[in-house]
């Protein structure tokens, strides 16, 4: 009795590659939104949850430091 299973001969699921502007205008677009969140008052920043030494910090980061999903 021959015994198959389910992932045999198959390879793991690969994400599209992504254009080199398609990064850039994220990148660019991340950075906007960086420092749009500097520029929220206190009462806004509570309503999301974060301080306003949170928001400037997160503001503060460079423009390379993207998040970790954006790396694989």
């Amino acid at each position: 009795m021959t015994h198959i299973t389910a992932n045999a001969g198959c390879r793991p699921a690969m994400r599209p590659r992504r254009s080199f502007f398609s990064i850039l205008s994220d990148v660019f677009a991340l950075h906007a939104q960086r420092g749009r969140l500097a520029d929220l008052d206190d009462a806004m920043l509570r309503d999301i949850g974060l301080t306003r030494g949170q928001a400037l910090g997160e503001a503060s980061r460079p423009i390379w430091d993207v998040p970790a999903n954006w790396k694989r």
